[in-house]
């Protein structure tokens, strides 16, 4: 976060979080590359603490330049948990994040283990671990390629199509993932998310017990901060690290999911170029930002918003 302007906006919350219990959680959540991770390693830096991670790409070994991990100095400047430990094959999901996180949160209250200084982009993973996850049975992987199938055949439409009401209105309908998500559930168990949410259990770390704060970002500041951490990824290795992998890719497992793979894939099997990948990891970030402040907006309602300014603020 160099920008003096956005400096100068962290202050106040740099002090209250200083005068909370050593204790006492910090929740960071924002849009990508807003900054978050740089405010949570000043947070860890001055408050004392451990950066942990709650984004569910930066828990896979296999991206570190691709996912934005915090690179040796970071990690050398403050403690860093839940950063790429998770083999690529590996199906890791918001439950098994919970129960890492579980033990981090048990040690600081005992005083055994430094103030977790909670940070990512996942909204999901913030959500479960304020409000509860609902505890839904797996979806067999028959349910799982019908939904698939359906989705290539209509799309989007043909998922919503088979989901009720109550859930569909609460539902992110934008997000091909969350849709198929839903679709998948109502078959597999005959009831649709929402009432399996409404039978959720207590959560794991209430807002009353934390602090926690979202980032809200100006698109067009936040637009360049992405062109220039893109740009960055290049020189730092990206593509070398997305051909040290091509050999394991498509096999559809979610860690493959990281943006830039598969558009720097494509452009190392020769079908696009170096402009056309880049432009395409420029559009599929931005999309990706914009629901990240979505989720911000219409979940997140209870958190304490930090208006980062732009350069010229």
């Amino acid at each position: 976060m160099p920008e003096p302007a956005a400096q100068k906006a962290v202050e106040p919350l740099i002090a209250r979080i200083a005068a909370a219990p050593p204790a006492s959680p910090v929740l960071i959540a924002g849009p990508t590359a807003s900054g978050k991770s740089a405010l949570a390693l000043r947070v860890a830096q001055e408050c004392g603490g451990a950066v942990v991670n709650a984004d569910a790409i930066q828990v896979y070994e296999r991206w570190r330049v691709l996912s934005a991990r915090p690179g040796p100095q970071d990690v050398a400047a403050a403690p860093h948990l839940l950063y790429g430990h998770v083999p690529a094959d590996v199906a890791y999901s918001v439950g098994h994040w919970l129960l890492d996180l579980a033990p981090v949160l048990r040690a600081a209250a005992q005083g055994t283990g430094p103030r977790p200084v909670i940070t990512g982009g996942t909204g999901l993973y913030f959500t479960a671990l304020t409000e509860g996850l609902a505890e839904i049975p797996p979806v067999p992987a028959e349910v799982r390629r019908q939904a698939e199938a359906l989705r290539a055949r209509g799309g989007l439409a043909g998922l919503l199509a088979g989901v009720d009401a109550e859930t569909r209105a609460g539902l992110d309908q934008a997000n091909p993932a969350r849709v198929q998500r839903a679709w998948e559930v109502q078959q597999a168990t005959g009831e649709g998310l929402a009432a399996w949410k409404a039978r959720t259990g207590p959560p794991l770390l209430p807002l009353s017990r934390c602090t926690a704060v979202a980032l809200r970002v100006d698109p067009a500041w936040l637009g360049a901060r992405i062109d220039s951490r893109l740009e960055a990824m290049v020189a730092a290795g990206a593509l070398e690290e997305v051909a040290r992998e091509m050999p394991t890719l498509g096999r559809g497992l979610p860690s493959e999911k990281a943006i830039g793979a598969a558009e720097f894939a494509a452009h190392l099997r020769g079908e696009i170029s170096l402009q056309e990948a880049l432009a395409a990891v420029r559009i599929a970030t931005r999309r990706y930002a914009k629901r990240q402040r979505t989720w911000l907006r219409s979940r997140m309602g209870g958190w304490q918003v930090l208006s980062l300014p732009g350069p010229h603020s």
